[in-house]
């Protein structure tokens, strides 16, 4: 893949990552509850950090990205969307973030079965498994603090 191909490539995901960050600032605006806009700060402050790692893979081979297999909790699978509002809790941000991640997560190995080049597939697996990284974080929170919670433990 040549390297404007890469940068492009690079070019959308961190826009994708942008889209992210305005999302959880608008439903910063939204929300009623000091706790919840305070959650949605880390969020977005998330959201910056992985535009850092984007900018900093424009920087390797593509030869030397690794992709590691991410375990999925599959906890967004069986729960209801959750849409923004500004009586949301908690748990209704977590879903909205979970199913966000696997969006993004499900967008980039489609790109990537697209893909007929070795480089561009490797790039867009990566992609992939770092929004998939994300979703398990959202996921592993769900499952300690909100499952864990409404099963008396």
């Amino acid at each position: 893949m040549d390297d404007h191909r890469f940068n492009e490539i690079i070019d959308f995901a961190v826009a994708r990552e942008q889209e992210a960050v305005a999302f959880y600032r608008d439903l910063q605006r939204m929300s009623r509850f000091d706790a919840v806009k305070e959650l949605l700060e880390e969020f977005e402050a998330m959201e910056w950090h992985h535009i850092e790692i984007l900018e900093n893979l424009r920087h390797v081979n593509p030869n030397h990205i690794s992709v590691p297999r991410i375990e999925d909790l599959m906890v967004g699978d069986h729960i209801e969307d959750s849409r923004p509002d500004p009586e949301m809790r908690y748990q209704d941000i977590l879903l909205i973030a979970m199913k966000r991640e696997q969006a993004a997560y499900n967008l980039y190995r489609e790109l990537a079965a697209a893909s007929t080049d070795e480089d561009t597939q490797r790039l867009l697996l990566k992609l992939a498994s770092e929004e998939a990284k994300h979703r398990l974080m959202f996921e592993r929170i769900y499952d300690q603090e909100i499952t864990e919670e409404n099963q008396g433990r």
